[in-house]
């Protein structure tokens, strides 16, 4: 039986061939971001339509992100809110999310989205500090691997009773598992990870896709 199966390109390119529902204002963006030198930190295509079903499977109605980069994800999430929703989204760059912008305009959900630049730790404190704890309904994180304990900890608790934390990059291409490797990045990834599996204020999963995706529930308080 196989448990896991290794996608090569051809597999790759049927999952996007069959399932892949981009518009051309997402297509657009996508390959605008694919221009720049930090194309890398662009959010899979398949993985932002992920979000946008999570974000509708969850009822959101507001959404935390922690990484802007060019607003790919930003958009399919904006766009799986209802029209009074709004993703509030971190990045230190202005110049990346405003690439993202006149897209979201174009789509229609600009409205939707409040960009914080700045810091995310400090965006995310702002926030508590303004009592929003306890509010938001999804949260995504996909910024500096080095701060990610950070963000959890301070997203954790903006989530409401029942909502969704999604952390990307868990995996950081097989590094986490491979003991031989140690740089800021993978063990603070190496960390974030230990820690969540026996983290009772959550109910947990990872998914070995993408670069592999943690999916954490808040649970409600006994």
């Amino acid at each position: 039986m196989i448990h896991s199966l290794v996608l090569d390109d051809e597999i790759q390119q049927y999952v996007l061939d069959v399932s892949l529902r981009e518009d051309d204002i997402a297509r657009e963006l996508r390959m605008a971001t694919m221009r720049l030198y930090q194309h890398g930190m662009l959010t899979p295509p398949e993985e932002a339509q992920l979000l946008g079903l999570l974000v509708r499977l969850m009822s959101a109605t507001t959404v935390v992100e922690v990484g802007t980069f060019t607003g790919y994800g930003t958009l399919a999430m904006a766009r799986a809110l209802p029209a009074h929703g709004r993703v509030i989204t971190c990045d230190i760059s202005a110049e990346w999310a405003d690439i993202g912008r006149p897209f979201w305009e174009r789509a229609g959900v600009a409205d939707r989205i409040q960009v914080e630049i700045g810091p995310a730790v400090e965006t995310l404190d702002a926030l508590l500090a303004d009592g929003a704890a306890g509010t938001v309904d999804f949260a995504f994180i996909d910024c500096n691997k080095e701060s990610y304990s950070s963000y959890f900890e301070r997203c954790l608790e903006l989530l409401r009773p029942g909502g969704l934390l999604v952390v990307d990059n868990v995996l950081w291409s097989g590094k986490v598992a491979r003991h031989d490797i140690s740089d800021p990045e993978t063990d603070s990834l190496r960390a974030l990870n230990s820690a969540l599996r026996n983290d009772k204020r959550i109910e947990l999963s990872m998914l070995p896709v993408f670069d592999g995706v943690t999916l954490a529930y808040k649970r409600a308080k006994d």
